[in-house]
């Protein structure tokens, strides 16, 4: 029997087309209007941007803030009698010889702001033990870590010079911790940090400690709104909000919306929920697809395209020896993941390719499936590769079937979910019958790449902690690779993270759709219905690799395996899974 090569990714011929195709992409948005030709918006169409949300925001001297309502000044009123920069304050000479005693006198003296007291017979409690174990254990996904730098922030507390940088992960986790201890020792633990002398007794420097008491601030709201105490909680969100921005640091954004989130929270339970209609429209015609956001996240954060690389060489090596080869895509989006497929197919010479077919399952936005469609048709006329493209609309998913899908005997099928599963988390009907519809075409391979994260616990404040630390990461990710003043950046976290921290915080049962799993329970899930993992190669390891290798930032990103599958993340903390399968 013939030997039969196994094709691989070509990165410097593929980059060449993936270029163009994007480019393609970009362009169809300028001519229809979607974007100006640099991904730009005027000052008008950003107040727009921002009225949609309620993002209104003032110029301060040192950052942006956000303009509270009257009641939420009042609420700050009563607590925030010293000046809000009193954490801060340079006007205070650091003399070290009074940093000991004025550290022993803290621990002595009654706290000068005074603790949130009882409101209306609310009483407080200690952080639950569920909250303090997932606090303990929450972040930390892959073996190399900063222990190094979390560990000079509790033995040079003493110091002031020497100040490690810290991630935004690892300020939320000494946050976290500090928060527990404070908690449970009953000690007003917000009194250190607005100390004159607070960044020199805890070994930060002043933005760090002003970061910590955000997230103090943050974690005793969530605490108070799961034990309904609603009133205080409403007190703690206005201080928070008060000293987050949308513009400022990755902390300050993702404190920003988390106390959002949680306000609505508490509008939902008490019946003031407002109308999110218009909301809807609009993100409805921003759904991460054909839009500036998806090419900008594909180009600026590596994840994207570390995940295509590593599922589609899976594909073009579990498809090897095939002459005929259909590709059923249930997230096609640009389509720009099929590039890579499709330019190591046409460079096959032991065994010509006579027909690559791809068919893109969706249920919305048909129109851009369809120009998705000639698009790729059009690259693989330039590649000479014989080409068919085909759409099975759903209006649906739970009527899609296997025979909706045209395949023919002699075709060889693969099967390409990105992302896609997730969105029927909260409808298991729907998923059960994906994953028969799946098994239902005989695919030789299904590679699916997934959110590796646990956002589908029935308990909110476990749910809160998780997405916390996870979005904490995508906002760090976010610093790095993009300007804080990138407007594309800020529709991004407007429209798209926002959005999802708001559903995933505020919202319960059918209406909570933002829910991700992590890859053990994809495990398990996928095991009932008779599918075995198949382990990545190390063609598929080195793509990953050298995609990393094309960022700036690619030393941040993490890939590393877990089992027979490939998680990618940031800085040590995972983000997104590529799993390969088929079934029995």
């Amino acid at each position: 029997m013939d030997q039969v090569s196994i094709p691989a990714i070509d990165f410097s011929v593929f980059q060449a087309g993936h270029n163009h195709l994007q480019e393609c992409v970009r362009d169809e948005l300028v001519n229809n209007g979607v974007i100006d030709p640099l991904f730009e918006l005027d000052s008008e169409d950003l107040d727009s941007l921002y009225s949609v949300f309620d993002l209104k925001y003032q110029e301060n001297t040192s950052d942006k803030h956000v303009q509270l309502s009257e009641d939420q000044q009042q609420n700050i009123s009563g607590y925030c009698t010293q000046s809000d920069d009193s954490s801060s304050n340079t006007d205070f000479p650091l003399q070290p010889v009074q940093i000991q005693s004025t550290f022993e006198a803290s621990n002595r003296i009654q706290p000068q702001v005074p603790r949130l007291g009882n409101f209306h017979g609310e009483k407080t409690n200690p952080i639950s033990s569920a909250s303090l174990e997932l606090l303990n254990n929450c972040g930390r996904l892959f073996k190399k870590s900063s222990e190094e730098n979390l560990s000079n922030v509790h033995i040079n507390e003493a110091h002031v010079g020497n100040i490690p940088k810290l991630s935004t992960e690892e300020i939320l986790r000494v946050a976290g911790e500090r928060y527990i201890q404070y908690s449970t020792q009953r000690v007003d633990g917000l009194s250190m940090f607005i100390h004159p002398y607070a960044s020199a007794l805890s070994g930060l420097s002043i933005e760090q400690t002003r970061d910590m008491e955000l997230v103090h601030l943050l974690l005793a709201a969530a605490e108070e709104v799961d034990q309904q105490q609603f009133h205080l909680a409403s007190q703690s969100i206005a201080r928070c909000l008060w000293k987050a921005s949308v513009t400022g640091n990755p902390i300050q954004r993702l404190c920003f919306y988390f106390g959002e989130a949680l306000q609505e929270r508490i509008d939902r339970e008490t019946g003031r929920s407002p109308s999110f209609e218009r909301k809807l429209r609009v993100l409805s015609t921003l759904a991460l697809g054909t839009t500036p956001e998806a090419l900008t996240c594909h180009t600026e954060i590596p994840f994207s395209q570390v995940m295509q690389f590593a599922g589609v060489q899976a594909i073009i090596e579990n498809v090897k020896g095939a002459t005929k080869i259909h590709l059923v895509d249930f997230n096609i989006r640009t389509g720009i993941q099929c590039t890579g497929l499709m330019q190591a197919l046409a460079e096959q010479c032991d065994r010509p390719i006579e027909l690559l077919k791809i068919t893109a399952i969706g249920h919305q936005e048909k129109e851009k499936i369809e120009e998705t469609g000639k698009r790729l048709q059009n690259f693989a006329n330039s590649l000479n590769l014989p080409f068919s493209f085909d759409i099975v609309f759903m209006s649906d998913m739970k009527d899609l079937r296997a025979e909706s899908v045209n395949v023919k005997a002699d075709e060889t099928v693969a099967v390409y979910c990105n992302t896609v599963l997730r969105t029927m988390i909260c409808r298991p009907e729907y998923m059960d019958n994906t994953i028969r519809v799946i098994r239902g075409l005989r695919p030789s391979v299904v590679a699916v790449c997934e959110v590796e994260a646990n956002h589908n616990s029935p308990s909110f404040l476990n749910r809160f902690v998780e997405a916390l630390f996870f979005y904490g990461v995508l906002f760090d990710c976010f610093e790095d690779c993009m300007d804080r003043d990138n407007l594309v950046r800020k529709r991004i976290e407007v429209f798209h993270i926002g959005e999802g921290i708001r559903n995933m915080v505020a919202a319960e049962g059918a209406e909570r759709f933002t829910r991700n799993m992590k890859l053990d329970v994809w495990r398990a899930y996928f095991a009932r219905f008779g599918m075995v993992e198949m382990e990545l190669s190390e063609s598929s390891w080195y793509q990953a690799n050298l995609i990393l290798k094309q960022f700036s930032q690619g030393s941040s990103c993490n890939v590393q395996n877990d089992g027979k599958a490939l998680l990618v993340g940031w800085k040590g903390t995972a983000i997104e899974s590529v799993s390969i399968w088929k079934f029995l």
